[in-house]
């Protein structure tokens, strides 16, 4: 049995073909997308649609991420359209429009995915962990912090969500985390998938980086207007690219609570960060 586990490609058109061209010469049993296909990236119509076709004719497994909600929101009527909420998620509009304004096939996948096999246990695939698609598995995490995050306990848990790859055994069960086709957080700017074999008695996985063209995915980001049209926080998802690290999450954890007190604007806020953006690993 061979698994390839592809997540978080957020929108990077170059980055997943080169992905799929290695998924396609390693012959997988099964190919899992573990959500956040589309958002915080320039190109996510032409990867919904190239997932979407996948999963019609070759029976990929894909399921819903948090930016694929994020971009669901915006279909509501309550949804803000002005404002400071607005501003911040400006990007995910973006993407909402990108894509027609329709949300039907993102509102349509699952948020798990298993395979279950006598022989070889349970293949259990989420976006994030099974306590929800934003409580990440990181490296740094301990064997009991993880069994928090794993139970029920599968034979194999794979997941996305945090950009940083990991394969660790937590007591009867293998934790996979595929990292990012897309957007890779851990400083290594090569896009990540995982393999999943299971072969005599057991299963293991390795985490393969692959060098992409990510010369035409900054251009994207210029191209598709994505830059100019997707708010201020646009420009901290381009050094993301540049950097393979997270800057959104740290700029929210500073900026979040003044924006919306309106203390301070995006855009101010946004500025402010890119005059020391994150440069260097912080963990």
């Amino acid at each position: 049995m061979k698994i390839a586990v592809l997540a978080d490609i957020h929108a990077n058109y170059p980055a997943l073909l080169e992905v799929t061209e290695h998924v396609k010469s390693w012959e997988p049993d099964l190919v899992f997308v573990a959500g956040d296909t589309v958002n915080r990236g320039p190109r996510p119509l032409e990867c919904l649609r190239f997932i979407q076709e996948k999963a019609r004719l070759e029976g990929w497994r894909v399921i819903r991420g948090n930016h694929e909600d994020y971009v669901i929101v915006h279909s509501q009527p309550d949804a803000p359209r002005t404002g400071a909420l607005f501003e911040l998620f400006r990007y995910s509009h973006w993407t909402y429009e990108q894509i027609g304004g329709d949300t039907t096939t993102l509102e349509a996948l699952p948020e798990a995915y298993s395979h279950e096999e006598s022989e070889c246990g349970e293949f259990r695939g989420v976006h994030a962990s099974m306590r929800g698609n934003r409580y990440g598995i990181y490296p740094e995490m301990s064997d009991r912090t993880l069994k928090k995050l794993i139970k029920p306990p599968p034979a194999v848990l794979a997941v996305g969500h945090t950009h940083r790859p990991l394969v660790r055994q937590v007591d009867g069960t293998l934790v996979v985390n595929a990292g990012s086709v897309g957007l890779p957080f851990d400083g290594d700017a090569r896009a990540a998938y995982a393999q999943i074999i299971w072969a005599q008695g057991s299963w293991r996985a390795e985490i393969i980086r692959l060098p992409y063209n990510i010369s035409q995915t900054k251009q994207d980001y210029i191209d598709t207007g994505f830059l100019e049209n997707a708010g201020p926080l646009a420009r901290l998802i381009q050094l993301e690219l540049e950097h393979s690290l997270s800057q959104l999450y740290l700029w929210m954890s500073r900026y979040m609570n003044p924006v919306l007190d309106e203390e301070i604007s995006v855009e101010a806020a946004a500025a402010k960060y890119l005059k020391a953006p994150l440069i260097e690993p912080y963990w």
